[in-house]
């Protein structure tokens, strides 16, 4: 079942917007919903321009199109493009991520590539980072697919974070000794 922004679109008191967004939930356990439109009142294009600096991969696509429909194969290339470097493996990474990563990017570089520094992180990955002392978290929601840190060419990181802080769509790390800031999907939180 695809569910578009204009059909999750509406007061957020009114039976018709309730009742459309709990299908939107329960959609959200089996497929990938417009559920991100839950939160945002108007979203940017869903385009991207992205370049991963372990993979030395580019990737332009369009994700969600002019309707707020999703584009199911775009999102399966997103998962690949965002697997962790170290293993390979992917996952589905979580929608609402991408959206935070693309209005962050969007309000600050319009169309301009983001670099991406992590997306999906593998468990194997993730305790190889812990075992460095690299500061992550045993329970990272990059395990999940719901983070992903970036930086943008050209943009002041500070104002990345300034940008992302002030969505309030997730947590955001800011890491300006590794020239990075993190957005994930989780609850609101900053550090």
């Amino acid at each position: 079942m695809k569910l578009s922004f204009s059909q999750l679109s509406g007061s957020l008191s009114s039976r018709r917007f309730f009742l459309k967004a709990s299908v939107a939930g329960v959609c959200s356990l089996f497929c990938r919903p417009a559920f991100a439109a839950l939160f945002l009142a108007e979203l940017p294009e869903g385009r991207l321009s992205l370049y991963n600096v372990h993979t030395n991969e580019k990737l332009g696509v369009t994700y969600r199109d002019s309707t707020g429909v999703y584009d199911e194969g775009a999102l399966k290339e997103m998962d690949h493009f965002l697997r962790c470097h170290y293993t390979g493996e992917s996952i589905k990474m979580d929608i609402a991520a991408i959206e935070f990563l693309n209005l962050v990017g969007k309000k600050l570089a319009g169309n301009r590539e983001i670099r991406i520094i992590s997306g999906y992180r593998s468990p194997e990955y993730n305790r190889l980072l812990r075992v460095e002392g690299r500061g992550v978290v045993k329970n990272s929601l990059h395990l999940q697919g719901k983070a992903i840190d970036f930086n943008i060419p050209c943009v002041n990181l500070e104002n990345v974070r300034q940008i992302a802080l002030s969505l309030r769509l997730g947590g955001v790390g800011y890491y300006p000794k590794s020239d990075f800031v993190h957005v994930d999907s989780g609850r609101f939180r900053y550090w």
